[in-house]
């Protein structure tokens, strides 16, 4: 599904979304995800919803972000509290959904220029 219909400059926008890839200002992407609001995009290093450490939640605090958005894969799982132990203690907020809800949302709120991060499980 394609869901921005323009890049918004200077912002990164998930631009589609399929089972197995993102796309984020063009460019495929088939492995779990970090998308800042601005700056690099990258591969976020975790094996899955099962292999998330306290670590991967830790890197995504160090991007600065108000919101963190965990796009959890296709259905929608918390991570456990132990883990976003790190982002809690820095008043950085997360919000967990599936990776498809996550991607629409992440796009609204970099719209806005809210200082937001997606971090997208995939698969």
């Amino acid at each position: 599904m394609k869901l921005q219909p323009d890049r918004i400059e200077g912002v990164n926008v998930i631009s589609g979304l399929t089972a197995d890839a993102v796309s984020v200002n063009g460019v495929k992407h088939t492995s779990s995800i970090v998308i800042p609001w601005v700056g690099d995009v990258g591969a976020w290093g975790t094996a899955g919803f099962e292999a998330l450490t306290a670590e991967d939640f830790d890197r995504l605090a160090a991007l600065g972000p108000e919101l963190v958005i965990f796009g959890s894969g296709a259905r929608i799982r918390f991570a456990p509290p132990l883990l976003l132990r790190g982002l809690m203690a820095r008043r950085i907020g997360i919000e967990t959904m599936d990776t498809a809800a996550a991607c629409r949302t992440y796009n609204v709120l970099a719209g806005e220029s809210r200082k937001v991060v997606a971090a997208l499980l995939l698969g």
